[in-house]
């Protein structure tokens, strides 16, 4: 399955994502669980499908792992709105998907089936899909703070709704140490070394301590305002370490991870 394919799968699995937003925001929870699970399966039999024909983990490029995203933010959203029954966790998780799926319809890439021999490591695949679900999962806390945030609310947040961002946090974070720790012995094997302060690492560790920051606080501190707003702080921190690097002129030539 080519790349020419990815705008059937994507016209597909957006189709049902909708669907089922509207079923959700219209009070057909099962409905709406299954439609958008199938949009969901499809766009995942497309990724498998290019993992095929590549005969390689469709993970290198930028728009490859865009795929990813967009695949784990609406499995992320479908798995909330099953648990909190909130339409608007579909709605954004969804709407999140659909920016990244136009963004590689509007930007495609040239996919070849070369890897670089660092990249043909037991640590490649793991290391990516683990870090692109932390990702995932982190946006989905920041879409989830800002609703919050913004929301006019007699009690807003309630601690319920808190509950679930912290929890949230915790399984991204938890996923972004997996991550970097399946990178670390990645680099000791393929350059030498568990960590050389490149470019990429620096910011992933400020992306880390930053959200490790945020669990530490937030038993403490009862101001909901600063505690959104460092959540988004630490997104923005996330963004930088994933496609932000790419722009910095200290990273041009040096990193090994610019895309």
């Amino acid at each position: 399955m080519s790349w020419d394919s990815f705008i059937y799968f994507a016209i597909a699995s957006g189709i049902c994502w909708i669907w089922g937003t509207f079923q959700a925001f219209h009070q057909q929870r099962k409905l709406a669980l299954g439609i958008s699970g199938i949009g969901s399966i499809l766009f995942l039999v497309f990724i498998i499908g290019l993992w095929i024909s590549l005969e390689r983990p469709p993970l290198r490029t930028m728009g490859e792992t865009r795929l990813w995203y967009s695949f784990f933010l609406s499995i992320i959203g479908i798995a909330l709105y099953g648990k909190c029954r909130y339409p608007w966790i579909l709605g954004f998780s969804t709407l999140m998907s659909l920016v990244f799926i136009l963004v590689n319809i509007l930007k495609p890439e040239i996919h070849s089936k070369t890897l670089m021999p660092a990249l043909q490591s037991i640590w490649f695949v793991p290391h990516v899909i683990v870090y692109m679900f932390s990702y995932a999962m982190m946006g989905a806390v920041t879409l989830f703070a800002l609703y919050l945030w913004f929301r006019k609310s007699p009690e807003n947040p309630s601690q319920k709704e808190f509950m679930i961002c912290d929890n949230l946090v915790r399984i991204g974070w938890a996923f972004l140490s997996l991550g970097m720790t399946m990178g670390a012995l990645w680099a000791k094997e393929a350059w030498g070394d568990y960590w050389s302060w490149d470019p990429k690492e620096t910011w992933a560790f400020d992306t880390w301590l930053s959200y490790l920051l945020y669990l530490h606080l937030r038993p403490s501190c009862k101001n909901k305002d600063f505690l959104f707003a460092w959540l988004i702080f630490s997104f923005i921190l996330l963004q930088m370490c994933w496609w932000g690097i790419n722009f910095l002129p200290s990273a041009q030539g040096v990193s090994i991870h610019t895309y």
